[in-house]
């Protein structure tokens, strides 16, 4: 996944791409540059590292004119190089390009540019959208037909920003998102609002199989057959633009600490979009969940805390497993689809596939422009605001949080209070001087282990996965009845182990299980409501109702994974090798 972002207007265009990629540096952070076009001159800067860092270096914001484009890479196709890096000139340097997807056939598309006499300096498929844009203008002498002859040969899902010498822009979108920025002497091409949110809170959502074409702040945009298409402006909402990290030193810190208020925001609202999907549920022939990630995680509880209060059975699927086994859904189902952003490539396949069967799609997303919610017939928002961070933090709560709303209004004697919940979440975190003390005894080790039993056990999976993300320690959750049948042969003296043990129906079973482990010499971190011996060290949590265990679980492993990822001198923002929204297969 990557940043991309294209400017015509009446400014100079570096600085505004610069700010605009600085905050989508979530998308992608493995190199960045900058093209504008000045008196019919194309001129192009890019290197490898995070926006900053290489606008230090070689300046980007200095580039002249007043229309340009700007890409922040996550690696796809080709190692993290300048030469990989965007955006990608064409062989006669007339033309430039920012992409973001896959070009599936881009073997087949080189070849055959090759074989006319192109050359190629990178080894990524974006190129490839470069020279066939040169090789059809030349053709075409036009740039509208160029970019409808363009869309046709290319196979993939993707979206990219296209400038010409002449001072055109042109883009084009095929599933990935691309969204267009109004302003009164502007018009912006992004990937994300937040590229443009700081300049104009007007937005056109593009359609996939549509592109745009720019002619100074004029544009039309049209169908892949150049019919044009009817679009409508859609104010934005200014929280978008609230994506700084303020005091703290990490947006990831930041997003942890937002907890409390996600729990508190999250109960308040909703009301008519929880009603609507509590009578599809009620309904349901079948309930499938689906998510990615840490949204898979939420689609486990979600199948536990349904079947335990409200007798109703539902089938967790991870979403990019549907497509190899699509007959494990039936018919006219429910079929609810978990995401943060609502772009994730594999999340919308699988709903792809749900809608192909009459499915009712039931969408939990924090993204409410995002493509999940046009194909949804339910949207309910997570209402947790930007979460700039790699790793899921605030949305995981704000996921459970509308889950457990949903279960209130299925079993009225289930009784919240998320006030109440949010102030003992706060209490719980303003100290994190423990959590620091064990980071620091994690900092050389190279395996964690997390046991859980019930309920439980998909936090400690999440737990696994951030501790991976942010440290890249080799984490597993493992559930505890498993214990004896392998696992236990891993535990040694260098072994840590975290133990998720609540006061609930799994908390005897689970100290045995902490005993057999601290019998081998390892070292155990409870995770717990109640003191026990046997913990060498304790992380204490509320005492509440036991539905809402699962987040006062995960928020201090989340901190613990915080903490670990600055003693071993990790970038917690943004882990390597992976991105916010995984928008590629």
């Amino acid at each position: 996944m990557c940043s991309i972002i294209g400017y015509i207007g009446n400014e100079n265009a570096s600085p505004i791409i610069v700010k605009g990629l600085k905050r989508m540096e979530y998308r992608g952070y493995d190199s960045v540059g900058v093209a504008t076009e000045s008196d019919n001159k194309i001129e192009l800067k890019k290197g490898v590292g995070k926006v900053n860092e290489v606008n230090s270096k070689i300046q980007l914001d200095s580039l002249p004119g007043k229309i340009g484009i700007g890409h922040t890479r996550w690696a796809t196709h080709g190692k993290v190089t300048e030469s990989n890096a965007h955006p990608h000139p064409s062989n006669s340097g007339k033309i430039a390009i920012v992409h973001n997807g896959i070009v599936e056939n881009f073997e087949e598309l080189k070849k055959q540019l090759e074989d006319d006499g192109y050359n190629f300096k990178s080894e990524t498929d974006s190129e490839i959208i470069a020279n066939l844009l040169q090789k059809n203008y030349e053709i075409t002498k036009d740039v509208k037909k160029t970019i409808m002859k363009t869309v046709s040969e290319i196979r993939g899902h993707y979206a990219f920003v296209a400038m010409f010498e002449n001072g055109q822009l042109a883009a084009a979108r095929f599933h990935e998102p691309l969204i267009v920025g109004v302003g009164e002497d502007n018009v912006f091409l992004s990937s994300d609002v937040l590229g443009f949110i700081e300049y104009t809170d007007n937005a056109i959502y593009m359609e996939s199989q549509s592109v745009i074409i720019l002619n100074n702040k004029e544009f039309e945009i049209l169908d892949f057959n150049g019919k044009e298409i009817k679009y409508e402006i859609t104010k934005v909402s200014k929280e978008f633009g609230d994506a700084y990290k303020g005091d703290y030193a990490h947006f990831t810190l930041k997003e942890i600490y937002e907890q409390p208020d996600v729990i508190f925001k999250s109960g308040e609202i909703l009301v008519e979009g929880i009603e609507k999907a509590v009578e599809y549920i009620k309904n349901a022939k079948n309930i499938y969940i689906t998510g990615s990630g840490t949204s898979y995680n939420s689609a486990l509880i979600a199948k536990q805390i349904l079947s335990k209060y409200v007798k109703i059975k539902s089938e967790p699927i991870i979403a990019s497993e549907l497509q190899f086994a699509p007959d494990t859904i039936e018919e006219n189902s429910v079929f609810i689809a978990i995401s943060q952003s609502g772009e994730s490539a594999d999340v919308l396949e699988a709903v792809r596939i749900a809608k192909k069967l009459n499915c009712k799609i039931i969408s939990i997303v924090n993204s409410l422009t995002s493509s999940l919610t046009r194909k949804s017939d339910i949207v309910l928002g997570m209402n947790c605001g930007p979460e700039i961070g790699v790793a899921a933090t605030k949305s995981f709560t704000a996921q459970l949080i509308i889950l457990y709303k949903i279960i209130q209004k299925l079993n009225e004697t289930i009784t919240i209070d998320f006030e109440q919940f949010s102030q003992s979440i706060s209490k719980m975190i303003e100290s994190p001087i423990k959590i620091k003390k064990i980071a620091k005894e994690l900092k050389n080790i190279s395996d964690i282990y997390i046991l859980g039993r019930g309920i439980n056990y998909p936090i400690a999976i999440e737990s696994a996965l951030k501790l991976k993300e942010l440290t890249y320690i080799h984490a597993e959750g493992i559930p505890g009845g498993e214990l004896k049948h392998g696992p236990l042969a891993l535990m040694d003296t260098d072994t840590f182990v975290i133990i998720i043990n609540p006061n609930d129906s799994t908390y005897t079973d689970t100290i045995t299980s902490a005993r057999e482990i601290k019998a081998r010499g390892a070292k155990i971190i409870g995770v717990s409501d109640i003191e026990s011996d046997v913990y060498d060290y304790w992380i204490e949590i509320p005492k509440i109702n036991q539905i809402l265990y699962p987040i006062s679980e995960i928020i201090p492993i989340q901190l613990l994974a915080y903490y670990s990822a600055l003693e071993k001198d990790t970038d917690p923002d943004y882990p390597r090798n992976l991105a916010k929204s995984v928008t590629v297969k």
